[in-house]
């Protein structure tokens, strides 16, 4: 987690400045868990709520040629299977890739074949909703095309077929990590998105995208996690480009203009398309968020690290398309984006649990982030180590809010928990599903939908076939069969009430016995 190191001011004066407005501008580690609001159960939802799971491409259909294929590929080849510890990868590598064969590889989920299935078994779960993405070196495989492949076309025009047959509602992401491998083929110095032309060439798939999908999609998130994928991609060498430049983020803050700019274009695509149809749609960015808190509440500049660590990676990039500017904090770093202003209908939210950051008071910009804290061997936390905390989540929705005054759709909030009797899960459903209400009556936030991630397990990234995320579990051992875990009927449970029932509190509110 040395990316967040950035933010930091360098200037020792400036540093002790802001440890004299300590209590009023840095964050505090809460000893609760659960929000204290007094309400009893049923905890009922609005009419119209949307219910769902998510998925994506790259984690769930077979291979493309895209720049993250060719990594695994290149993985594979080279025998980079390790990680650092649980929960961290290693920079080159996708953890325990080896012990997969290469038909797993490939089909990742086979979704390609399954999709009938994967649909038909959200609709029996009562979902109505479903969002995945749509690949992009899918429809334009090859640099040289003006025109979206007809055999791709066809691939997801069956998908779209099934959820309106089903009455499932489509909720589409445009970019979901995964590019074309042909954009990294260097260009005028130039690879990815920073090439001259890469915005040209996303604009004409999102062009394509709208025009063949646009009369039956009403909600597109642009951008899935794009801090996220800066990160990863080219300071840590987690994800393609698998770079780590030097001078930390300030050397990728061109990056994050340059993906303002590609959700500025496809947002006035996608509504130019909209206006031409006489259709209402609303689009947004799905935005990665955790709460931020200090390992040590008594350190004044854990405190600090976690308020700086919570803007430039929650709200920064969300900010920017409030506003139209976006500023880097902590630097002096600023850029106008023509055009950008207000182009967010909705706050897309995905919550993944809590992050615990420990300072160095000789060494300020040196710090360590814990994805659960090591001193307490109580601490609810995933299979992935990272650990559980509602209450967080009604905080990142309560501020999203507070912020932006827009409508809010969870987009993303789940956790790797593998076993079919998943009693973590059902514990994570209940208590973070009861924050999201807290959030809609105590925080008078306008949350519209939850899609919970993911529909079923699938490649996690860096992280491989490991991790364990679906509702329905994939046995990859066993011709990819898929089995409901126990959480998809709680799930169904409380979709059918549009509520969480007294019954569901009572029983699942309490963390389980591990």
């Amino acid at each position: 987690m040395t990316w967040l190191s950035w933010f930091l001011p360098s200037a020792f004066g400036l540093l002790l400045l802001l440890l004299l407005l300590l209590f009023r501008f840095s964050n505090s580690r809460s000893s609760l868990y659960l929000s204290e609001f007094p309400d009893k159960p049923p905890f009922a939802f609005p009419k119209g709520f949307l219910w769902g799971a998510s998925t994506a491409a790259q984690q769930i259909e077979t291979q493309q040629p895209t720049d993250w294929t060719a990594f695994e590929k290149q993985v594979r080849a080279e025998k980079k299977f390790d990680q650092i510890d649980v929960g961290k990868a290693k920079p080159g590598h996708i953890h325990h890739f080896g012990e997969f064969p290469n038909e797993v590889i490939e089909k990742k989920t086979d979704h390609d074949a399954r999709f009938a299935e994967d649909i038909e078994a959200a609709a029996a779960m009562k979902h109505n909703a479903y969002r995945f993405s749509i690949c992009w070196a899918r429809l334009f495989p090859t640099v040289t095309q003006k025109e979206a492949s007809e055999e791709g076309l066809r691939y997801y025009d069956a998908i779209f077929d099934k959820l309106i047959s089903l009455n499932l509602e489509p909720s589409v992401t445009l970019f979901h990590f995964s590019s074309p491998a042909w954009l990294w083929q260097e260009k005028d110095g130039k690879r990815g998105w920073e090439r001259l032309d890469a915005l040209e060439h996303f604009g004409r798939f999102v062009q394509a995208v709208a025009a063949h999908f646009g009369d039956r999609v009403q909600q597109w998130c642009t951008l899935n996690e794009p801090m996220v994928y800066l990160y990863n991609g080219y300071l840590e060498g987690l994800f393609p480009p698998n770079e780590r430049r030097k001078g930390g983020p300030r050397s990728i803050a061109h990056l994050a203009v340059r993906l303002l700019e590609a959700h500025t274009l496809a947002y006035d695509i996608l509504k130019a398309d909209a206006a031409k149809r006489n259709k209402t749609i609303a689009v947004g960015i799905a935005k990665h968020t955790r709460a931020f808190e200090p390992y040590r509440n008594h350190a004044p500049l854990d405190r600090l690290t976690a308020r700086f660590a919570e803007q430039a990676f929650v709200w920064d990039f969300l900010d920017a398309i409030h506003t139209g500017t976006y500023k880097m904090t902590s630097t002096p770093f600023q850029e106008k984006i023509p055009g950008l202003a207000g182009k967010m209908d909705y706050v897309g939210i995905n919550y993944y649990g809590r992050f615990y950051l420990e300072s160095s008071i000789t060494s300020p910009t040196s710090f360590q982030v814990h994805s659960h804290d090591p001193r307490d061997p109580n601490e609810l936390k995933s299979e992935l180590g990272w650990a559980l905390y509602p209450r967080g989540f009604f905080y990142i929705l309560q501020t999203a809010h507070q912020r932006y005054q827009r409508p809010i759709y969870i987009l993303e909030n789940g956790i790797d928990c593998r076993a079919l009797d998943d009693t973590l899960r059902q514990h994570f459903l209940v208590t973070h599903l009861r924050e999201v209400w807290n959030a809609i009556h105590h925080a008078k936030a306008d949350i519209r939908g939850y899609f919970h991630w993911s529909l079923l397990d699938n490649f996690e990234w860096a992280e491989g076939f490991g991790p364990r995320f679906g509702l329905l579990h994939v046995d990859y051992n066993n011709h990819f069969q898929r089995t409901p875990r126990q959480s998809a009927a709680l799930f169904t449970q409380i979709i059918q009430n549009n509520a969480i029932s007294p019954e569901a509190w009572d029983t699942y509110h309490s963390p389980p016995n591990r």
